[in-house]
């Protein structure tokens, strides 16, 4: 098994554009919210059990999840929460197992913006990495992209693990707290870095 980076970070902070540029690289990137999407289009494979689960008015006139209606259910009761993640979260690790024995790159970059909070996840990576910027820049970034007010920016970020949690657990951390080429230049030696350890992953006998 290739070497395998979990990527993590709060909202906002810039998974996206980190992993944007080790793609540059040729690096495999496998994106649990890019998946979860899928899984969440008309005839993905989790909305039937979706549909049974919340009903057929939380999906759209096309058959894919109404994400703003779910969205609000969640961040108000936990209870819903837990219930939408046991649905989504197997479908969502069992694909990501099916991408990485596809995978061609040196090292593969795994996004699980709930990674501390996914033992199966943890399990499954080799090296934990932080993308690290201050709590104001989350809001302001999240606000500046999307359609979310502040209250709602919060209420996501408290359902996440908190900076410190991260900072913590991390291998490597990215702090994007400056421009792209600041960014990019961490991005940089990192792939070195992980190149490196790829190839002595490689070479360790069995």
């Amino acid at each position: 098994m290739p070497l395998i980076i979990g990527l993590t970070g709060g909202i906002g902070c810039g998974k996206s554009t980190a992993t944007k540029f080790f793609a540059v690289h040729g690096i495999d990137i496998i994106d649990t919210d890019e998946i979860a999407h899928e899984l969440t289009l008309p005839e993905g494979k989790a909305m039937d059990i979706i549909k049974k689960a919340f009903g057929a008015n939380f999906t759209t006139k096309n058959g894919s999840l109404d994400r703003n209606k779910m969205r609000e259910l969640v961040f108000s009761d936990q209870i819903f929460k837990d219930k939408l993640e046991a649905i989504l979260h197997p479908l969502i690790y069992h694909e990501v197992v099916r991408r990485v024995s596809l995978t061609t790159s040196a090292y593969i970059i795994i996004v699980v913006p709930l990674l501390l909070e996914s033992e199966v996840f943890q399990k499954l990576v080799h090296r934990i990495l932080v993308i690290d910027c201050t709590e104001q820049s989350q809001i302001s970034r999240t606000i500046a992209r999307s359609k979310l007010d502040e209250r709602e920016v919060h209420a996501i970020m408290a359902t996440q693990a908190s900076r410190k949690e991260r900072l913590e657990q991390a291998d490597d951390i990215i702090v994007n707290d400056q421009d792209l080429d600041h960014l990019h230049k961490q991005v940089e030696m990192l792939h070195l870095k992980y190149l490196a350890l790829s190839r002595d992953k490689l070479n360790k006998p069995a």
